[in-house]
């Protein structure tokens, strides 16, 4: 996995900024999902684009993360960030040391989920957050990416006029592993969180998603892109 994102860093970032709003509507709901958020570990930061942003335009810092990628490490540390170059299923958080564990777009790139979060449980301080943001399974990106994965391109009649002027790369599509919202929660709650919140973006068709940035709602029923927080119980 991280092989094929150090080669495709660059085409990373470019892809989100030619789609800014689609980048906003996404930033802003990982803002929402952050506030008050204290120490703050990413999990699958990429090249810390998102950091970056919520740093620069909400004044929310998350320095520390790791990566897979050793190319988009590169970047994030660049931009400011602590990465280690590991997988969450490898990594070693240590124990109760974070008030909050973020995983933004990284769920489908993650193969024993049910493990990170455990280890995410084990991690977090008493009363600490996870803040769980991926595009659902069942969602119309959802849909679109498991098709043009199906076919391999989206050069197909099947995707014709159906997909935006620039769809995610294929070199993303293709290794990803979609799941529902319901499976995620389904996990978390089986890893002890509590308190279980959720809230979500990109409401439009995806063919118009990047038309106009927008505000984060709550629930999971119509977005493209959806945050579930949960809680380990207990105060410091």
């Amino acid at each position: 996995m991280g092989k094929g994102f150090d080669q495709y860093a660059a085409k990373y970032d470019a892809w989100f900024l030619e789609n800014p709003n689609v980048l906003l509507s996404e930033v802003r709901l990982a803002a929402h999902c952050l506030r008050d958020a204290g120490r703050v570990f990413s999990v699958g930061c990429g090249s810390g684009l998102f950091e970056k942003i919520l740093k620069e335009d909400f004044g929310i810092e998350v320095r520390e993360g790791l990566e897979p990628s050793a190319g988009m490490a590169e970047i994030a540390r660049k931009r400011g960030m602590t990465v280690s170059v590991t997988t969450a299923e490898n990594y070693d958080f240590g124990t109760e040391r974070y008030d909050t564990i973020l995983l933004n777009g990284t769920p489908s790139y993650i193969t024993d989920l049910k493990s990170v979060f455990e280890k995410a449980y084990a991690a977090l301080r008493p009363g600490g957050r996870i803040v769980v943001i991926d595009v659902p399974k069942e969602s119309s990106y959802g849909l679109l990416y498991n098709l043009a994965k199906a076919v391999g391109t989206w050069d197909h009649p099947l995707l014709a006029g159906c997909y935006p002027p620039n769809p995610y790369p294929m070199e993303f599509v293709e290794v990803a592993n979609w799941r529902t919202t319901a499976e995620k929660i389904e996990l978390l709650t089986a890893a002890g969180f509590e308190r279980l919140e959720s809230a979500q973006t990109l409401t439009r068709h995806p063919l118009c998603s990047d038309t106009a940035a927008e505000e984060p709602q709550p629930g999971f029923d119509r977005g493209d892109y959806v945050a579930v927080c949960g809680y380990k119980p207990g105060h410091e």
